[in-house]
C-alpha cells in the first residue's frame, strides 16, 4: 500500500480487523454524501439507498485489496459512481459515458448579451451588465437555500455531480477527478458551467 494519511490508514486497519464501531462511525460520516451522489444517477431515493448499501458491502469485501493509490474517500465514491451508473442502466436511465465529458459544442456559460461586442465601441468583450452584489440577509434565507438546491437539481448529471462534490461537500479538484474519473480539464469546465448556471438562477431570483 502506498503512503496514506494517518487517519485513512487507521480506518483501513480497523475495517480489515472487523472493527464494527469503526465501520459504523465511518458510514455515519459519509452515508449522506454517498446518498446525494447516488441520487444524481438513479431515479428514486429508494434505489439510491440500495446503491449506497451495495457500495458499503463492496467496501467491506474489497478493503483487503485497497492499495492506497487514492484516498479512502475517493476510492469509496468511485465504487459508488460505478455502481450507480450500472444501476441506472438497469433502471433504463442510462447515463452514457459521454455525459461526464464537456459538451462537444461549447455552450455559453453566461448570456452573450451581458458582454460588449465590437459594435459597442470601447472594451469589446467586457461586461455590459456586470454582476451586482447580493444582499447578505437574502443569501442566508432558507428560501434562497431552497432556490440554490433547485438550481443544482436542474443541472445535467455531470455538472450536478461536480458542483455537489466541490461546493457542497468541499472536495478538492483532485478528489473529484479521482472519484468521477475525469480529467482536470473536464472537471474545470463542468464546474465552471455549473457555477455559472446556478449563479444565473440565483441572480434572477434575488434581483
Amino acid at each position: 500500500m502506498e503512503t496514506l494519511p494517518r487517519e485513512d490508514a487507521q480506518v483501513v486497519d480497523a475495517l480489515r480487523a472487523g472493527d464494527e464501531d469503526a465501520f459504523r462511525e465511518f458510514t455515519r460520516m459519509h452515508h449522506a454524501s454517498l446518498l446525494r451522489v447516488a441520487q444524481i444517477y438513479v431515479p428514486t431515493r429508494a434505489v439510491a439507498e440500495e446503491v449506497v448499501q451495495e457500495t458499503w458491502l463492496a467496501v467491506l469485501e474489497g478493503i483487503d485489496r485497497f492499495e492506497g493509490r487514492s484516498s479512502l474517500k475517493t476510492w469509496i465514491f468511485r465504487i459508488l459512481a460505478n455502481r450507480a451508473k450500472t444501476r441506472a442502466e438497469r433502471e433504463r436511465r442510462t447515463i452514457p459515458f459521454s455525459a461526464l465529458q464537456p459538451d462537444r459544442v461549447p455552450e455559453p456559460a453566461l448570456d452573450p448579451e451581458r458582454f460588449r461586442d465590437s459594435e459597442d465601441g470601447r472594451w469589446p468583450g467586457h461586461w455590459s451588465t456586470p454582476p451586482q452584489p447580493w444582499p447578505e440577509d437574502k443569501l442566508l434565507a432558507a428560501e434562497t437555500r431552497e432556490k440554490l438546491a433547485q438550481a443544482i437539481e436542474t443541472l445535467p448529471a455531470s455538472q450536478r455531480a461536480v458542483i455537489s462534490l466541490r461546493d457542497l461537500e468541499g472536495w478538492s479538484a483532485d478528489e473529484v477527478c479521482n472519484a468521477l474519473e475525469l480529467s482536470e480539464t473536464n472537471q474545470r469546465v463542468l464546474l465552471h458551467r455549473a457555477r455559472s448556471k446556478v449563479r444565473n438562477a440565483l441572480e434572477e431570483y434575488l434581483q
